[in-house]
């Protein structure tokens, strides 16, 4: 297989060398040797700080979307309400995602290139719809724009809504999560984002609303977060758990706490700023709209109008830069460069965009 010099591709991001040499070790029977779960529990304490809240952290084997898809269906049943607040290509699918469960889904929707501000059409929508669950994407990878989710807890609060969710796959560790500060009930992660681990893990914070909820709807698929309620306690897991996997995913949040996650923040945001800066100054165009808020982990630039994405692709690949197209009704459209986890690197971020000048 074919690997970049300059990758920066938005997720799975490279991993470095500590977290592969902790999953490429040989372990013995999770469902029965201590030290498994001494390291799932090492494990969630470190992403409780990474997600900012006192809440048990669910860690399941399977990349993020397990988690996003967990929390529906442990908390959600036909006929339930949920209110898809939505700004970009995972917004509107996890509102799709909802319906398929077979909820009753009222969307408040924004262009791909906006950020949530105004909420007072989210707040009447609450009044009118009064939703089960409030849905919601901190960072939409697709459009490069990071939506704050704060006011959305007030509003649930005020409303007495039993449950906001929040997919905060590729925003936890390279930009602030509070999850419990936000009055997020679920706060799903991915391993494979800014973390920096390969794309086997997905966790979930769980709020003591969710829980009494997911005991009452009592799904019990691989994804069902109900077995987790007591699997620490009881060390009995619904399934045998990915030791290697939680043993990658806890040496990156490892390395994560050790650097600091202000530490974190402050580096990813240079990394963005130094990546923006050069994206305008070749002439090419952001595609967040100006007063949107741009992502600290990933950039989204126009393609240009004199060439194809294809074309821009193959060209980059030739010179070692691997970046990433988008999805949806921004394919063809809209490039990506993703500055998150270990590609959270200024130096890294200069050698891409000095290929991408000299191909433009």
């Amino acid at each position: 297989m074919k690997t970049y010099p300059i990758p920066m591709i938005p997720g799975p991001v490279k991993v470095p060398e500590a977290v592969l040499k902790a999953c490429g070790v040989n372990y013995g029977s999770p469902d029965l040797e201590p030290e498994f779960l001494e390291l799932y529990n090492q494990t969630e304490a470190g992403l409780r700080q990474i997600l900012g809240t006192e809440n048990p952290v669910v860690i399941q084997t399977g990349e993020g979307m397990l988690a996003l898809w967990s929390a529906l269906k442990s908390c959600i049943v036909p006929g339930d309400r949920v209110l898809s607040v939505a700004t970009g290509v995972f917004g509107y699918g996890i509102g799709d995602m909802a319906a398929s469960v077979g909820a009753e889904v009222r969307t408040i929707g924004l262009e791909y290139n906006r950020t949530l501000g105004d909420l007072a059409a989210v707040e009447k929508a609450i009044a009118d719809f009064r939703p089960k669950m409030i849905t919601v994407v901190h960072c939409e990878t697709p459009s490069g724009t990071l939506n704050p989710v704060a006011e959305l807890g007030k509003l649930k609060q005020r409303y007495g809504v039993p449950l906001l969710y929040a997919d905060v796959v590729a925003s936890a560790g390279g930009a602030p999560v509070l999850a419990d500060e936000w009055g997020l009930d679920l706060a799903l992660g991915g391993s494979q984002k800014c973390l920096s681990a390969p794309p086997c893990m997905s966790f979930l914070s769980v709020s003591d609303a969710a829980w009494e909820i997911a005991e009452q709807v009592g799904y019990v698929g691989y994804d069902a977060l109900k077995p987790f309620r007591e699997a620490q306690k009881s060390f009995y897991f619904p399934y045998t758990p990915c030791w290697q996997g939680m043993a990658a995913l806890n040496t990156a949040a490892e390395l994560l706490l050790t650097e600091g996650l202000e530490n974190s923040f402050v580096r990813h945001e240079k990394a963005a700023a130094y990546c923006r800066q050069r994206v305008t100054e070749m002439g090419l165009s952001l595609f967040p709209a100006p007063d949107a808020v741009p992502s600290p982990t990933v950039t989204a630039v126009n393609v240009p109008e004199n060439t194809t994405w294809d074309a821009l692709d193959a060209a980059l690949r030739k010179k070692g830069l691997a970046v990433a197209g988008s999805y949806g009704p921004l394919a063809g459209k809209v490039f990506r460069l993703g500055h998150m986890g270990t590609q959270a690197d200024t130096e890294l971020v200069r050698q891409a965009a000095d290929v991408l000048a000299e191909v433009i």
